[in-house]
């Protein structure tokens, strides 16, 4: 176990053998350097190729015969090859899970350091070393982060499974079919070049925050940010839609902010690791790309799929069957004349659902890759009055 935080900044602050990354990592790992790779394949009673596989797929670089090794390192292999012996995994699910749990940590762990733990590399007061500032803060931190960490991840593991589950007898689930979604900021190649690097990190960690809220609070999944793009996905059109109508309003009103550009596909998509691909995906990039500023552009697929879920009017989704648009509205008036006010107001209101979604047939045009697009303009419906 590790000393107090005196006795582990003093340690690490009287000798070159006892640096301070060597006292904060026997802090963070709670064990001692004592193994080779090969030493640790064999205590674990793991083939040294698999137990390489396994240390690459984490995202830890080769570190040849040299004794860095703990007894964590061990039980941990020791726990997934446990895991395939057992038939609960096979070796290449295995190594998928190595490595998307390494790829995400590997974030994680970076941007707490960025942000939690800045005070690691410059000290509180002036005369203080690094290794009095950090060893005290990381053992304060250690073990509310790690409890932080856990919860959460039961919390998503607990909702990602009821959401399987559920829709286990969903057809589009069943095959695959998800509403996709991406939101990019107009120009923000130029604005990096104008801004300090402090305002840009300001601008993209503000775009995520307000991005992943609104994802999260609509009922949808963010699969990844992009800087100044997010990706994300939903079971179902009506929300997908709901949240990128949300993000352009919300956006919008930040006077900060570049104007935003949403593009939205549905269709089959291929999960892995988290991450989502496929013919649907890139379609939802392409329609962004060509998407005016501040609105959002679907695919025919997206406008059926919200059409079907009653979203929006048949005709909205067919156009009339051909009716160019505006001409309905020409129809609509010459069908009522001579009908009182009254009586048209209630026979509408009758007679047409209320739907939250308008859709606007774009002119059709070709996209690199996936030949000949015919996008729509979504909009929200006015509410009555």
């Amino acid at each position: 176990m590790a000393g107090s935080a005196e006795d582990g900044a003093e340690s690490a602050s009287t000798g070159s053998e006892d640096s301070v990354p060597l006292q904060l990592e026997r802090l963070i790992l709670d064990s001692e350097r004592q193994y080779t790779p090969f030493q640790a394949a064999r205590a674990a009673g793991v083939p040294m190729e698999l137990a390489s596989r396994f240390w690459r797929a984490m995202g830890f670089a080769d570190i040849g015969q040299s004794r860095a090794l703990t007894d964590a390192d061990v039980i941990a292999l020791r726990r997934l090859a446990g895991l395939v012996e057992a038939g609960l995994l096979s070796e290449p699910m295995a190594i998928q899970v190595a490595r998307s749990t390494g790829q995400t940590t590997a974030r994680l762990a970076e941007w707490q350091i960025d942000t939690f733990l800045e005070h690691l590399t410059t000290g509180a007061e002036p005369g203080l070393t690094r290794a009095e500032v950090a060893y005290p803060l990381v053992e304060l931190l250690l073990p509310e982060l790690e409890q932080f960490l856990v919860y959460v991840w039961r919390r998503q593991l607990a909702a990602v499974t009821g959401r399987v589950v559920q829709a286990a007898e969903d057809e589009d689930m069943q095959s695959g079919r998800l509403a996709v979604g991406f939101a990019d900021l107009v120009g923000f190649t130029r604005l990096s070049r104008r801004l300090e690097e402090e305002e840009l990190g300001e601008l993209v960690e503000n775009f995520e925050i307000s991005c992943a809220d609104i994802v999260a609070g609509r009922g949808g999944r963010l699969v990844k940010t992009l800087g100044d793009e997010i990706l994300y996905v939903s079971e179902d059109a009506g929300t997908a839609a709901e949240i990128g109508l949300a993000l352009v309003e919300t956006l919008g009103k930040d006077d900060s902010m570049p104007a935003l550009r949403v593009g939205m596909a549905f269709g089959t998509v291929t999960t892995r690791m988290g991450d989502v691909f496929g013919t649907t995906v890139n379609l939802a990039s392409r329609l962004t790309s060509i998407a005016p500023k501040d609105a959002v552009l679907v695919d025919g697929e997206m406008a059926a799929a919200l059409e079907r879920e009653g979203a929006v009017s048949p005709a909205g989704a067919g156009g009339y069957l051909g009716v160019p648009p505006g001409a309905a509205d020409a129809l609509s008036a010459v069908a009522s004349v001579g009908i009182a006010a009254e009586d048209r107001a209630a026979e509408v209101e009758e007679q047409e659902p209320s739907y939250r979604f308008a859709l606007q047939p774009m002119w059709r045009r070709p996209v690199r890759g996936l030949g000949l697009v015919e996008p729509w303009l979504l909009t929200r419906r006015p509410g009555p009055g």
